[in-house]
């Protein structure tokens, strides 16, 4: 993964060179395991090398991924993630190509999708991890009532918190990785 936090703003071309169920399986793997060939998130993955080759090509066409040849011996080619996320602009939602919306809609499925997975994980197996863990993660739900200003200024300083969070110090024992998700949407309540 890039040291330093990376953000890769979508456009409709790039969107829809990502927007493929394994293709952001793909970018999540390397994002979070480092660089790897395509045999290894083949099996990491489930899916066939055949399968992850081809869309780790598709991604370092669009620049979302790219060769990490000192990590190879021989014939292995090795992919790494050229960001650390990627931003959807609310405007490629309600775009006038449907195929441009079809690709966004995909899009947030599956960062949903993955949202979900990391969760349940998370509280499958959260006994496995130190005590100290179950006193600092969360699972908090909030109803507010927002105008879309509000919503959006709501958005722009959790984001300024959570980007104030720098890496814990070096060689300090009890550091994990950690992932923040953040969903703020409307609803109609009854």
């Amino acid at each position: 993964m890039p040291e330093e936090q990376t953000t890769r703003v979508l456009d409709a071309h790039s969107l829809r060179g990502l927007a493929h169920p394994l293709r952001m399986r793909l970018l999540v793997a390397l994002r979070h395991g480092g660089p790897a060939t395509a045999s290894q998130l083949a099996g990491k993955l489930g899916e066939s090398s055949g399968a992850t080759s081809y869309h780790l090509r598709q991604l370092a066409a669009h620049g979302f991924v790219e060769d990490a040849p000192e990590h190879g011996k021989g014939r292995e080619r090795w992919w790494r993630a050229l960001s650390t996320s990627v931003q959807l602009d609310d405007t490629l939602v309600r775009d006038a190509d449907p195929v441009v919306r079809g690709a966004a809609a995909v899009f947030r499925h599956e960062v949903a999708t993955v949202h979900t997975q990391e969760l349940d994980t998370w509280v499958a197996n959260s006994n496995d991890w130190a005590a100290e863990w179950g006193g600092a993660s969360d699972m908090s739900d909030f109803t507010l009532r927002l105008t879309p200003d509000l919503a959006r200024e709501l958005v722009q300083r959790m984001h300024e918190l959570i980007r104030g969070y720098g890496p814990a110090p070096e060689g300090a024992p009890d550091a994990e990785t950690v992932r923040v998700h953040t969903h703020l949407f409307p609803t109609h309540t009854a």
